[in-house]
């Protein structure tokens, strides 16, 4: 004869067979709330005591001290002065008779090339190149000029005839020669050259973040193994939150360097940005757009052309999107594709 036990807690309904359900056991689980749809999900897996980190590690790598980009300072501002070129030279020159050039004066620049100065004319577009002296210098008026009357050595040409009238030259000066016996008065004086400088300046910013914790939630543990970046694990959500907190902070820190930029808008005057590591090379740096892996070789030639051009190549760093990058690596794989006869160069003192 079969019985029914109706406890304070719930009904239990006996069976002539051992077996689990949901009359023959206790309940625990709500079918109209949020646990369990019904008694049979106890049987499912156990649930994942560790954290996973789909992610990975999540933080940035130091990349400013990487790069030795950083700088402590204590102040609202700071000033500092790079040096130019030590040596004499000019852009966007331009032909204007047959043996005068003449260049450009702007804010900033002026001429110092003095008279029996040999320089180097050369037009960056076709490659063309002359070399000649000085007999003449706008440097000697009053005020000055950038005009130059220039003798090339070859007798027979002049700036006209070789250049053409409407080219655009580059010119640097690499020398002098005097006649013997000449002095330095009069009309063949020297011009003093001052050392110029450019100036910059750029301004800290303050950065801020928080984590709250109620004192109550501080003895709550949670049965979720955690790891952190920096090594440390544990089962106590706050604490995990707060370390992640820290961790987002020292993130901003370094992001907030890399793309801060400057607030140039009037409404915030008291907060004026700064000058991030992208935006200085924005600014003052050397950009390249549009680099394919059809055309790689030639972006690269001209790449690599100009960073010729500023001196200490070992020194420089190529900053690539994700998409540059691969560019790249296609580039390099149509030059290499990896079977017989393809080629490879950087490693072994360049060989094949």
């Amino acid at each position: 004869m079969a019985s029914t036990l109706t406890p304070k807690f719930g009904s239990l309904v006996p069976t002539q067979a051992p077996q689990l359900l949901d009359s023959n056991y206790l309940q625990w689980t709500d079918k109209a709330g949020d646990n369990f749809a019904d008694f049979a999900q106890q049987y499912l897996p156990e649930i994942y005591e560790a954290e996973v980190e789909r992610y990975g590690n999540r933080t940035l790598s130091g990349f400013l001290s990487m790069v030795g980009a950083e700088m402590p300072m204590t102040s609202d501002q700071v000033i500092w002065s790079e040096q130019n070129r030590l040596h004499i030279s000019y852009d966007n020159v331009t032909v204007t008779g047959g043996t005068q050039l003449t260049i450009p004066i702007a804010a900033g620049i002026q001429n110092v090339i003095s008279v029996n100065d040999t320089i180097v004319i050369m037009e960056p577009t076709t490659g063309k190149e002359a070399k000649g002296m000085v007999t003449a210098s706008g440097a000697y008026n009053t005020p000055a000029d950038g005009t130059l009357t220039v003798q090339l050595f070859n007798g027979a040409d002049t700036v006209t005839t070789v250049f053409g009238g409407a080219a655009v030259l580059k010119i640097f000066v690499y020398g002098s020669d005097y006649a013997k016996g000449s002095d330095t008065v009069g009309g063949l004086k020297r011009i003093s050259v001052e050392p110029t400088l450019t100036q910059y300046h750029n301004s800290p910013i303050i950065i801020r973040n928080q984590y709250v914790v109620s004192g109550s939630d501080t003895a709550q543990i949670g049965w979720v193994n955690v790891a952190t970046e920096d090594g440390t694990d544990g089962y106590l959500w706050y604490l995990k939150a707060e370390s992640e907190t820290r961790l987002r902070f020292n993130d901003y820190l370094e992001m907030a360097m890399v793309e801060g930029e400057l607030n140039t808008s009037a409404a915030n005057p008291s907060q004026p940005g700064t000058e991030g590591l992208f935006a200085a090379i924005e600014e003052r740096g050397n950009v390249n757009v549009g680099f394919t892996a059809a055309a790689g070789l030639t972006d690269f030639d001209a790449i690599l052309r100009n960073l010729d051009t500023q001196g200490a190549i070992e020194e420089n760093m190529l900053f690539l999107q994700r998409q540059t990058s691969l560019d790249f690596d296609d580039m390099l794989a149509a030059i290499s594709s990896g079977t017989t006869g393809g080629v490879a160069y950087g490693l072994f003192e360049n060989s094949e």
